[in-house]
């Protein structure tokens, strides 16, 4: 078995990053994030990202809103933002408050912006496999993932448990791309899904994204397979300091004795998240250069 090091493959990301922002002329590129509450994964999120874009040499700021704000009130700063030349990529960190529309929130992001890729014209540029717009982080970093370590994609019957807007939907039209790293054949399975136990045992590939953890066991596939684990879970562990331990959506100890690669959580997609998420401001900011030339 080959544990893929999200860890290595986003270092190796973010280091040319920044030896391509450190050559930029001018101001260099600029991100906003946009936090509502005061949930505490959305604060270390935040926080971890704001970091990254700082090392990369980025400017970044953090705009915080209370957890009841008014729709009006968020949509009047995003708009702000998305008239402000200086900021080249706007983030809005999920979940919102249940008062608050996800997908209206995102479609207010200009799309020139939408560095999340959540935005619905960047999502039907993507399925239209239009390559200027921005692809969603997750599965941006899923493709990484399997690129650096040599899996190939075409031709594979490629499982996706889960199908939201997130991972899910955006990775299978990634995968489904007529290109050397898509060219998969594709089976999204969610919590409406028949047989389930025999759809994932003819993958090649399966990726899982559903939020529960340990939820995809050793008896459910076949050997030799690559298992992309998405899932970031806590569960409780007296024996740690916090009182909790993250783990992922794949019972890691026993599928790992089958497989022929697999991401372990912590350290596999969550890093490349973020690295795509650089990739893509950096991108915004070439792109916005052009058009307020």
């Amino acid at each position: 078995m080959e544990l893929i090091d999200g860890n290595r493959i986003a270092g190796k990301i973010i280091k040319d990053l920044k030896k391509e922002v450190s050559q930029l002329s001018g101001p260099p590129p600029a991100i906003t994030f946009i936090k509502v509450g005061e949930d505490p994964a959305s604060i270390a999120y935040v926080n971890r990202k704001q970091k990254i874009a700082r090392e990369l040499g980025m400017l970044s700021q953090i705009i915080d809103f209370p957890q009841n704000v008014t729709q009006k009130s968020l949509y009047q700063k995003i708009h702000e933002l998305n008239q402000d030349n200086s900021i080249h990529g706007i983030l809005i960190q999920s979940p919102l408050p249940p008062h608050l529309d996800e997908k209206e929130v995102f479609n207010q992001v200009s799309p020139l912006k939408d560095v999340d890729g959540f935005n619905a014209a960047n999502l039907g540029k993507l399925c239209q496999e239009d390559d200027t717009g921005f692809i969603a982080c997750t599965p941006a970093g899923i493709i990484e993932l399997l690129k650096a370590s040599n899996v190939t994609t075409e031709g594979k019957h490629i499982v996706i448990l889960g199908r939201s807007l997130i991972v899910g939907k955006p990775a299978a039209l990634l995968l489904l791309k007529k290109s050397p790293l898509g060219n998969a054949t594709v089976t999204i399975c969610h919590s409406k899904t028949k047989n389930l136990s025999s759809i994932l045992k003819q993958a090649d590939i399966i990726i899982v994204a559903i939020g529960q953890p340990h939820f995809l066991k050793v008896d459910m596939i076949r050997k030799d397979i690559v298992v992309i684990d998405v899932g970031i879970n806590r569960i409780k562990d007296p024996s740690t300091n916090l009182g909790y331990r993250l783990v992922g959506d794949v019972d890691f100890d026993n599928v790992s004795k089958i497989v022929s690669k697999i991401t372990p959580v912590p350290g596999g997609v969550g890093p490349m998240t973020v690295a795509m998420l650089m990739k893509n401001t950096l991108k915004a900011y070439h792109q916005q250069k052009k058009i307020n030339k």
